[in-house]
């Protein structure tokens, strides 16, 4: 199995290491890993691609590249320079610091590195480290996502729904903010939403006297509905959530159709 890998923190991040681990367990000693991963942090890009402007590549290492570019370039340099036009049998992005659960979903260059992936027909996972008090104290605070990914990406390589319709399936993965010998399971949820949890700006005053504004964002322990993303990785589950990148709100069409007609 040939295996491209790529994440959102940046090619020398933690969370990339625990990828490649998983990653190469997955390959077997006859697979391939291969990173293409952004040269420097793109947290909070989402599905962006750089379409305006070109991106460097530079290889590192044996298939290892960095692109300055975010995680869905780094899919697409990947496909069509790296691998010149040739597939990956799985695309893998992550292992996120931190949780891409609820709203947080919409924001994330992590899931829009898979999103970018299974939008090219390529089966894509997803994997993100909740963070919390249990994982500060730890040696390893992706201690979670290093014992038991390897695990959950086999599962759903197996057992998971891949299709090949025009938006395909690709997975989103969260490990909960405990140790590994914590985790309680897995659960297959819906993607939640925290309340009264949103990203604003806080203004700041330069030396120079200039304003600047830096994002923020809102409590992540914030629970989503029962049985949703946030609130099983909070109990201690791995919260897997199948998604496609088909934002139409399909149970409104019928009756918009009806209101405008």
């Amino acid at each position: 199995m040939r295996i491209l890998i790529t994440n959102d923190d940046g090619i020398n991040a933690p969370g990339l290491e625990v990828l490649t681990a998983i990653a190469t367990e997955i390959a077997g000693a006859a697979g391939e890993v291969w990173t293409v991963a952004p040269a420097f942090e793109q947290s909070g890009v989402a599905h962006c691609i750089s379409y305006t402007h070109p991106m460097m590549i530079a290889k590192l290492g044996p298939r290892r590249y960095a692109a300055e570019g975010s995680p869905a370039d780094c899919v697409l340099a990947g496909i069509y320079d790296v691998f010149q036009g040739g597939r990956p049998d799985l695309v893998l992005s992550g292992v996120n610091r931190g949780n891409n659960a609820g709203e947080n979903v919409l924001y994330s260059g992590t899931v829009g590195g898979a999103m970018e992936a299974a939008l090219q027909g390529v089966p894509a996972i997803a994997l993100s480290q909740f963070m919390g008090p249990a994982t500060s104290d730890l040696d390893d605070p992706f201690e979670a996502a290093r014992v038991h990914g390897a695990g959950i990406v086999r599962r759903l390589l197996d057992k998971g729904h891949w299709d090949a319709e025009d938006y395909r399936i690709f997975y989103n993965v969260n490990f909960p903010p405990v140790a590994a010998a914590a985790v309680r399971g897995t659960r297959v949820a819906a993607q939640g939403y925290r309340r009264d949890t949103f990203f604003g700006v806080e203004p700041h005053i330069s030396p120079s006297g200039r304003k600047f504004l830096w994002i923020t964002g809102g409590p992540q322990h914030e629970p989503t509905a029962p049985g949703t993303d946030v609130a099983v990785n909070l109990e201690g589950y791995i919260a897997v959530t199948p998604m496609r990148a088909d934002l139409t709100a399909h149970d409104r069409l019928k009756d918009l159709e009806a209101a405008l007609a």
